[in-house]
């Protein structure tokens, strides 16, 4: 009598093992787990071996052409910590949400380079998705970049949400036109608005 084979763990133990091999010490563990048929536990994988200080650049934009928005989503995520590496492909996703992380990775950056800051600045004044001209129009303001301020107060005109943090990231500019803008939003019909305002103004 022939035995089967035993059948391949599930996806949610692979997961839970990649998981903890995180915490473990174990990048190889982990590092498998990149290759891993379930998106969930390719997206593990990336955190484990970040985790581990272990993640290499060319893994992490590899994660960037994943066939899975989770994935790509959770790379865009990890990629905040690497300021080297352009979230810019990202940038240019067709999912809205793995752009939100990505425009949100890009003001953790700091610094980026001329074709990110276009595009943060293009996202933040045309994308169709309010969440993700809010995620623009904050990184803009996390950069400081003065190129970014007329998208920032295209921002404060916006939809409340983004109009929120539109004005919070007039934090690192002046003149007539910040002033302007500020004043406007501390009569703003959107008390959080007003709020922002008033922090910025009184500081």
């Amino acid at each position: 009598m022939t035995t089967s084979p035993p059948s391949p763990p599930l996806a949610a133990e692979r997961r839970r093992v990649v998981a903890l091999a995180g915490h473990m010490g174990d990048p190889d563990t982990a590092r498998a787990g990149l290759e891993d048929p379930e998106p969930t536990v390719r997206g593990t994988a990336l955190g484990a071996l970040h985790r581990l200080g272990a993640l290499r650049h060319d893994e992490l934009r590899a994660r960037f052409r994943d066939p899975s928005a989770h994935v790509r989503r959770r790379a865009a995520e990890v990629g905040a910590h690497y300021p080297m590496i352009s979230m810019i492909d990202l940038l240019h996703d067709t999912d809205a949400s793995v752009v939100e992380v990505a425009a949100w990775s890009s003001g953790e950056h700091e610094v980026v380079d001329d074709h990110v800051l276009e595009r943060l600045i293009e996202l933040a004044t045309e994308h169709d998705d309010p969440l993700v001209r809010e995620a623009s129009v904050a990184a803009l303001g996390a950069i400081g970049d003065e190129r970014g301020l007329p998208a920032i107060l295209a921002g404060c005109i916006d939809k409340p949400a983004v109009r929120r943090r539109a004005v919070l990231a007039l934090a690192p500019f002046e003149g007539d036109a910040v002033d302007a803008a500020l004043e406007a939003a501390l009569v703003d019909r959107d008390w959080q608005v007003r709020q922002a305002a008033e922090d910025l103004t009184s500081a």
